[in-house]
């Protein structure tokens, strides 16, 4: 969140003289000096709600809230005045009377309920006010959490966090309710709602009124009793506690509290889905996850997370988890041992190379495992084959945006931070469905909209949630962003609106530059896109007068036959308006996998060593062949792309595959699985038979992230540490154990006993990341590369300099080119494809999941309204999908999302994948393989009358927005009164 605080300040608290920051809320002084104020609605991460008024303290002789009090010179607080002390005693009760106290065979008892903890110290022991039911029934309806009502204090965290960090605006209070409460979109279940299951809500409650439904029965030593004991249990101790108080009660709950102490881990992790980064504490007790726990230090996300980083783990548990190594026979695979099948593996990998020769072996790294084990697989390729043939799924979709960065301003990753995002004055994003595929990245950009003002341009096929929000939506036709992005930088260069000032100091080859951009006038713009020129214009100058501009794009640019010129278009406008080298500037490519970036970074990369570092460079190959004892090959690799075209040419014998689902995430799947069968052997690692799986020799059984330790680097450049939650499913391994067992067999001991020895190394030989430790990423601390050797790390990445030799930025020029598989008479629409909010990828985790099956049960096609009257469909229908390769069944979805003859159908199926159908067509620089350039033809199959997307799904709701909590609406209450004086008799409190 951004902080606006300012320099440090003096003020008196409790008749001492302290030091403050300029603006920072009241609370968080107090809390520093270790003053004992209670606050139950105030969070760091929200700031002030103003709705319990526990927090109130003497401020200059007056009675005020300090949660909503800023410091500034001068002030004089005073916390322990009896009048102060007196109405947040009242205050607490008036809390107390809205929550039924049973602690003790509670969940949420688990050191961390602020209502139990602030009572507690606040030494109340008779309640004032006794808990009275309310009128409304407990909402069990969403798979993933409940509300009860019962225990809900109306504070509004969950409001807060829903309409201003999240801003999915669906929760509100009922202040005009005889007893206000929670309600979702005006008042319907939960599961009926726009909620989108983020876990926000979930994750500020104070309390037990919003729990995970995999804490229920499962966190204490006494909270599995049934609901016919637990009940009368309760009424049983409310009765005695006029008589005894609340002090033995609270005795005994925190004495069952430590007992849970010994059961219940709590492990920092971090996300496995997306590239935002999010990490958070997972607790478990042994190998049932109870809940995922965000912390406001997590540095790229907060409190924040998305239903699937939230809820999206049955897949670690789930019985089709692989269990042992498999070895094939024939048709079938047998279970090994591990000693077994290692031998296999080393024997047949030696066999090969010697009979073909190392450049007949290909291996291909995952963006599922850490960096350490991205290093390995290279270092097995390299160091123990002796080729480099060694890649990764970034191939697949952000290669082309590290070029256009490569080019223009000499790093392959994000210019700055989330934070530089989320304070930029304006935002522009081309191709990015970040609501979806980047859900907590995109929480930042419509809180700032929203809250700062912040001007959102979008440009995307489809009218998705940010385009929805945007301020101004555009829609060219597919493989145009290039024409309609230089038309732009066109027009500015024309009308004298570019950065003069920063073009002379920072960038090279502007003449070359405004000559390639001839051909790119507003009308051919028009023309070519469907933009129109005064659109244009409006986004040209928008770009030119504001103040700070980010430029975001993702997998919409970069899986085209032109996505790295695309990309580089996108820098090119970024350099000539001068949006570079100053906090909320630059180029942000989305980096779709949670170590997609990482896992380049590390080496696992045909033409780069660890860093970068140029295998054509003699004095690169050295440091690494003396480092790691053995020759290293100076024979360019081939990517994932070629391998595939390799082993149909006969060329390449063997594949080593780590956890990647090659064979139905490459484009033109039928092309990749016949080469697979052609194989003459195959070893992939897997969580599950996987598709891939399924055509191998030797499958290992590998740990989930949870299982193991590491680190991986997020979109931001930002590494950072996860650890070990529990051990590894039944008998699989971590994949950098694998690796390193996999090399003994073959003669080369590495000696790693912990993946921080692999780091170690690393930093040893890669400036990018000398400083890196383990130490140094201890905890919530990270790091963004490039990190010097004193730990030194680079938030933004042009402060100083580009990363070029003299410093200086370079325009590249660029041509517009056709793009391929277009329509014809046959196949007459454009199918454009993607991620999807509640799974991921091609769904082989988030499947396991029975609540995000519940809210999507499997893909589907969305269809124009305008073309589904013309083809004679609806929603529920069946039709086939037909490219030039291959052909799909999938149920229509009938949107206004997507209009006239565009298509679009997310990439995760439990049956049929987009990929049966997507080209061998590639980027021209990155062989990045051209995804969103396909052609298809769409025939009815039939009547199906049950929809693809549930009535329960989100999207089929209407959100309700306000400006957070509106406690002015309590206050209004005629029986409001400030707690300096008790409650009116019979009032509500």
């Amino acid at each position: 969140m951004i902080k606006d605080y300012g320099d440090t300040i003096s003020l008196t608290l409790d008749g001492k003289q302290i030091q403050a920051a300029q603006n920072e809320p009241l609370i968080e002084v107090i809390t520093k000096h270790a003053v004992d104020v209670a606050h139950i609605c105030y969070h760091p991460a929200l700031g002030p709600i103003e709705t319990c008024d526990t927090c109130i303290v003497m401020v200059n002789g007056e009675l005020t809230r300090a949660c909503a009090t800023k410091a500034t010179a001068g002030l004089t607080v005073d916390t322990q005045h009896k009048n102060a002390t007196n109405a947040r005693n009242e205050a607490l009760n008036r809390v107390l009377y809205n929550h039924n106290l049973y602690c003790t065979i509670c969940d949420y008892n688990n050191g961390t309920c602020e209502i139990h903890n602030t009572t507690s110290r606040a030494n109340i022991h008779h309640q004032r006010y006794p808990f009275t039911p309310k009128p409304y029934a407990i909402d069990n309806s969403n798979p993933f959490y409940r509300y009860d009502p019962d225990q809900c204090i109306s504070c509004g965290r969950c409001v807060e966090a829903c309409q201003n960090v999240q801003v999915n605006e669906t929760l509100s209070i009922n202040w005009e309710a005889e007893r206000p409460y929670v309600v979702w979109d005006g008042g319907k279940n939960i599961n009926d709602s726009s909620c989108v299951s983020c876990g926000h809500c979930v994750t500020v409650c104070p309390c037990n009124a919003l729990m995970e439904k995999s804490m229920l029965g499962q966190a204490g030593h006494f909270t599995g009793i049934p609901a016919g004991v637990r009940d009368p249990s309760i009424d049983l101790v409310k009765s005695i506690e006029p008589f005894t108080g609340l002090s033995p009660i609270f005795a005994l709950s925190d004495a069952e509290a430590a007992m849970r102490e010994g059961d219940i881990k709590r492990t920092k992790t971090v996300c496995t889905y997306c590239g935002v980064g999010c990490s958070f504490d997972v607790l478990t007790r042994g190998r049932k996850i109870l809940k995922i726990d965000p912390q406001t230090e997590a540095p790229a996300n907060s409190i924040s997370t998305c239903v699937k980083g939230k809820f999206g783990w049955d897949y670690v548990n789930a019985k089709e988890r692989l269990t042992t190594p498999l070895i094939r026979e024939g048709e079938r695979f047998r279970e090994a041992s591990w000693e077994e099948a290692l031998a296999v593996v080393a024997t047949r990998l030696h066999a090969i190379k010697n009979r073909h020769g190392a450049h007949s072996l290909g291996f291909i790294g995952s963006s599922k495992c850490s960096n350490e084990e991205a290093y390995l697989i290279q270092k097995l390729a390299r160091s123990v084959v002796g080729t480099n043939n060694v890649d990764n799924c970034s191939r697949y979709c952000q290669a082309p945006a590290t070029v256009g960065l490569w080019r223009t301003v000499g790093y392959g990753g994000d210019a700055g931070s989330i934070h530089d995002i989320e304070q930029a004055e304006l935002v522009i994003i081309i191709g990015a469905n970040s609501a979806e595929s980047h859900p907590v990245l995109a929480t930042r950009i419509k809180r700032s909209q929203k809250l700062h003002g912040q001007t959102l341009i979008v440009a995307d096929l489809r009218k998705n949630e940010l385009a929805e929000r945007a301020d101004i939506f555009l829609k060219p036709r597919p493989g145009t962003d290039i024409i309609w992005l230089s038309a732009v930088s066109h027009y500015i260069l024309q009308n004298n609106l570019e950065d003069k000032a920063f073009l002379s100091q920072w960038v090279h080859h502007l003449d070359a530059y405004k000559a390639s951009l001839a051909p790119f006038t507003l009308e051919f713009a028009e023309r070519m896109t469907g933009i129109s020129q005064d659109t244009l214009k409006t986004v040209a100058q928008k770009i030119a007068a504001a103040k700070s501009v980010c430029g975001l794009w993702a997998m919409g640019v970069t899986q085209h036959t032109s996505g790295s010129d695309t990309s580089t278009a996108i820098s090119n406008l970024l350099l000539i308006t001068g949006n570079y080298m100053r906090p909320g500037t630059g180029g942000y490519p989305l980096r779709g996998h949670n170590n997609v970036q990482g896992t380049s970074d590390f080496g696992a990369i045909n033409t780069f060593f660890p860093g970068y570092q140029q295998v054509s460079d003699a004095s690169i190959r050295e440091k690494f062949s003396r480092a790691w004892q053995t020759p290293v090959p100076d024979t360019p690799g081939l990517n994932n792309h070629q391998m595939v075209q390799a082993i149909h040419d006969g060329d390449l014998k063997a594949l080593y595959i780590m956890g990647e689902d090659m064979g139905i995430v490459d484009a033109n799947a039928n092309h990749v699985q016949a080469a697979f069968e052609k194989l003459e052997f195959m070893v992939v690692h897997e969580l599950f038979m996987s598709y891939t799986a399924q055509f191998a020799d030797v499958v290992f059984p590998a740990a989930a992230s949870l299982e193991k330790e590491g680190t991986f680097v997020n979109t931001e450049r930002r590494i950072q540490r996860f650890y070990e939650a529990m051990p590894p499913y039944a008998n699989s391994r971590p994949d950098w154990m694998i690796l390193r067992d996999v090399a003994k067999h073959m003669g080369h001991d590495w000696g790693y006993t912990h993946p921080a020895d692999i780091m170690q190394e690393v930093a040893a030989l890669t400036p990018l990341f000398a400083g890196v430790t383990y130490e140094r990423l201890a905890g919530y601390r990270s790091l963004q590369w490039p990190v010097a050797a004193d730990g030194t790390d680079t938030p933004q990445l042009y402060t100083q300099a580009f990363h070029f030799e003299d410093g200086k930025a370079r325009l590249y020029p660029l041509e517009w080119h056709e793009p391929t598989d277009k329509p014809d008479d046959v196949f007459d629409l454009h199918l454009n494809n993607g991620r999807l909010l509640e799974h991921f990828h091609e769904g082989n985790m988030t499947y396991k999941s029975e609540g995000l099956r519940v809210k999507v049960p499997d893909t589907f096609v969305e269809v124009s309204p305008e073309l589904a009257a013309a083809r004679d469909l609806k929603t529920g229908d069946w039709v086939r999908l037909r490219s030039r390769r291959g052909a799909v069944r999938v149920q229509v979805l009938v949107t206004e999302r997507v209009q006239g003859n565009e298509l679009y159908m997310p990439m995760n199926s439990a049956s049929e994948a987009v990929n049966r159908l997507t080209s061998n067509e590639v980027d021209r620089t990155t062989d990045t393989p051209a995804y969103k350039e396909l052609a298809v033809s769409m025939e009815k199959l039939g009547d199906s009358g049950a929809s693809p997307l549930p009535r329960h799904n989100p999207r089929f709701a209407t959100p309700t927005p306000q400006l957070g909590v509106e406690v002015e609406r309590k206050w209004a209450r005629e029986d409001y009164v400030f707690p300096d004086k008790p409650r009116p008799e019979g009032g509500k409190v």
